[in-house]
């Protein structure tokens, strides 16, 4: 009896035992791959906001080079008119509101558009600058002291002939710059996320006091390397952890920090928790296979808990459907992501929330992915919620009808509405005009090239007469509102399958295609110069001017370049010669010009 007993308890304790190590190993398995998942979304996020912070530094470069269009600056030292035209600028830029300079190809300072507060010409954070100019047409510096107030560089060269004479530099105040606005809105309880320069000093911040600081030692020694890594660390007592992002298109990198704690989070905790449980079962494993069974149940209950909690919040929507696409099982997260009741779509198909335009995208992807027994697809499509509202929505699907526990295709999808919209502004504001919102030269460029492969295009080239006055009469904000309102006039003479845009100060550029009648062309440009000649009434002022009006009729095939130019020299010879009378055309070429 005695030895049947101790084989009972043996056989118990042998029993927990075992439990016990495969609970530990499935747990371990569990939190491994939840970490990786936890990893793989920080990486994309933070390669993501890194992507987005490069596209913001590169529009501040092409705002710089914007704004060297629309001055003269004669790179003289301490010249009065180049420091007047380079005030001027900074006053209407976005970015470079602090300041502008002129430097040598050596990088010695010229005229500076303020008289004080320059960071220090030796400073050693304009090396990165110079030294990517050199290659890549623009150059950003590190973060630098003027004053009591930091400030970040941005140089493009000053090109006359084909060739660099000298630099325009703009000056930021890193704290009052878009980036920065962008930063703070990624402010979080739990962890702080920067932009830094190569040499480790924070240039943006979701917290404002950070910036101007230097990043932790074993974030900076990392900052060199182009992919998303991983840096631990301790600070201040505390482990922490660091995902770095480099490769920017200034150098920097994008930092985010935060506690070892809080980026393990409560499923790393309560898996320990877990372990040392069971580890305890095992110490008592003498108490019986029947308390083993019981604090097994337990422990399996608990673990069911948890896991329908972390299912039900999950910000992604999980979904499984058949081989025709119909959903079988959607979860929790569908109602509170897309507004529908808990399992409403059940039995329907997808493709009745799925945009009409996107449906055959998927419909051809889920057929591929059905042909493929271990095929993975990634696509993004727009997605109708409960209210009638389309989102964007990221979707991961694999194909899993070969596995008995879901015989179906497993969709993961996640909301990318808000970063969708936002590279559309970026795309759009790199291609408008920012004053009056018409396309601008490289938006008319890329029309015109596609528009000649296929047909004719009539190219009017509008250059304002007297504008140059009013500026100096009523001033820049006065000559803004003049523009607008030009191109608001020139907006209503325009068809639908035309394009006008903006291509410099003064000067727009319509292309009619398809025209080839001179007699059209001819009745257009007549109608722009008799809107233009209308009195406009800004702030009181009536205001006249004139406009003229340089045609060219490009054949199909054409050169676009050689079409601008037609266009632009047919309207420098009526604006520059005073022999020919009002209303008559000279012909230059197949180019024509009118007054």
């Amino acid at each position: 009896m005695r030895l049947r007993n101790w084989i009972a308890v043996l056989v118990s304790v042998l029993l927990l035992a075992g439990a016990g190590v495969v609970g530990i190993l499935v747990n371990r398995s569990t939190v491994k791959a939840v970490e990786t998942v936890h990893q793989n979304d920080t990486t994309a996020l933070g390669t993501n906001n890194g992507t987005l912070t490069g596209q913001l530094q590169k529009n501040s470069a092409r705002e710089l080079a914007l704004l060297l269009g629309q001055i003269a600056v004669r790179l003289a030292a301490d010249d009065a008119k180049d420091r007047t035209s380079l005030a001027v600028a900074a006053k209407k830029s976005t970015t470079f509101q602090y300041g502008m300079i002129t430097t040598d190809l050596d990088g010695n300072f010229l005229t500076a558009s303020r008289t004080g507060g320059l960071p220090a010409q030796n400073d050693a954070a304009w090396e990165p600058l110079w030294k990517q100019i050199k290659t890549e047409k623009f150059g950003f510096s590190g973060v630098m002291n003027a004053g009591d107030t930091y400030v970040a560089a941005v140089g493009i060269p000053v090109s006359v002939g084909g060739g660099p004479v000298g630099y325009l530099i703009g000056l930021n105040e890193v704290g009052q710059t878009p980036l920065q606005n962008y930063i703070r809105e990624l402010r979080g309880t739990t962890h702080k996320t920067m932009i830094v320069d190569t040499a480790g000093r924070v240039g943006a911040a979701s917290d404002d006091t950070l910036i101007g600081e230097v990043v932790h030692p074993a974030i900076k020694a990392r900052l060199d390397r182009g992919e998303a890594q991983f840096v631990e660390y301790t600070e201040n007592g505390r482990d922490m952890i660091a995902v770095v992002v480099g490769g920017l298109t200034s150098d920097w990198s994008y930092v985010r920090t935060q506690t070892q704690a809080s980026f393990d989070g409560a499923v790393y905790s309560r898996s320990q928790t877990l372990n040392l449980t069971l580890l305890a079962m095992l110490a008592i494993g003498v108490v019986g296979i029947t308390l083993l069974g019981y604090r097994t149940q337990i422990q399996r209950r608990r673990a069911d808990e948890r896991f329908q909690a972390l299912f039900q919040h999950a910000p992604d929507l999980v979904s499984v459907l058949d081989g025709t696409g119909r959903i079988v099982f959607s979860s929790p997260s569908t109602t509170s992501v897309l507004g529908f009741a808990a399992g409403s779509r059940t039995g329907h198909s997808v493709f009745e929330v799925v945009h009409p335009e996107d449906q055959q995208q998927m419909r051809e992807g889920l057929t591929a992915l059905l042909a493929d027994a271990s095929g993975v697809l990634r696509l993004q499509c727009r997605v109708r919620t409960a209210g009638g509202e389309y989102r964007w929505f990221d979707f991961t699907a694999s194909n899993q009808m070969q596995n008995p526990a879901l015989s179906g295709v497993v969709i993961n999808a996640r909301d990318i509405s808000e970063n969708r919209a936002f590279q559309e502004r970026l795309e759009h504001e790199a291609q408008h005009d920012p004053l009056t919102g018409l396309p601008n030269r490289r938006r008319m460029q890329d029309k015109l090239h596609s528009s000649l492969r296929a047909d004719a295009v009539a190219v009017l080239f509008v250059d304002l007469d007297g504008f140059k006055p009013v500026n100096d009469a009523h001033g820049h904000e006065v000559g803004d509102e003049l523009l607008r309102q030009v191109a608001d006039r020139l907006s209503a003479c325009v068809r639908s399958s035309d394009v006008l845009s903006r291509v410099g100060g003064d000067e727009f550029v319509m292309l009619m295609p398809g025209v080839v009648d001179p007699g059209d062309v001819d009745a257009m440009s007549n109608r722009l110069r008799y809107v233009l000649g209308l009195p406009f009434r800004i702030d009181g002022h009536e205001i006249q001017i004139g406009a003229s009006v340089g045609v060219h009729l490009a054949p199909a095939a054409g050169d676009p370049d050689e079409a601008l130019r037609a266009a632009d020299h047919a309207m420098y010879e009526i604006k520059h010669s005073r022999r020919v009378p009002a209303g008559t055309v000279t012909r230059v070429g197949r180019h024509r010009a009118s007054d």
